[in-house]
């Protein structure tokens, strides 16, 4: 003989049929991908977004010296080139309320790993709580010759 569920078990099974439907919905919807354009002219001209956010992270491309049409900017400067990399990641970070304290990995390719290295002390006024991981590569050419350093970086936000 079957037994029918009363009232109450009833209740209890939708509300947690609701619960479920709509921690699956924020979910999802948290999911879906985010993207950023910092120079949307030279970005969709070189074919790549500057940034994507899927859920709590953010991935950031590789950013370079260079203006808004996409030129180096400060060729043969590796020290200013590099400042105006994490002046443009700051941009980017701060679209998408992230700071560089969420950055957990930071990869830095460079066509002269000798002046990098003397420069790297600059990263300090970048990274005041802890470094995040990554790595850091000698390269023969980047994307444009006079392009000397391009740092990319993943960060995630704690809830």
């Amino acid at each position: 003989m079957k037994k029918l569920l009363n009232m109450s078990d009833l209740l209890k099974i939708l509300s947690v049929v609701i619960f479920l439907s709509i921690s699956l919905n924020v979910s999802a919807q948290s999911e879906t991908p985010e993207y950023f354009n910092l120079r949307p002219d030279a970005e969709k001209s070189y074919g790549y977004s500057h940034a994507v956010r899927i859920g709590d992270d953010l991935l950031i491309s590789g950013a370079v010296s260079m203006d808004d049409a996409g030129n180096p900017v400060a060729e043969g400067d590796l020290e200013q080139q590099m400042k105006n990399c994490y002046g443009d990641l700051e941009k980017v970070l701060k679209n998408y309320g992230f700071t560089f304290d969420d950055v957990v990995v930071e990869n830095i390719y460079t066509t002269n790993m000798a002046e990098f290295i003397k420069q790297s002390g600059f990263r300090n006024s970048i990274y005041r709580k802890n470094f995040p991981t990554g790595t850091w590569l000698e390269v023969k050419g980047l994307a444009l010759p006079g392009f000397m350093i391009e740092i990319e970086l993943e960060a995630h936000k704690s809830k």
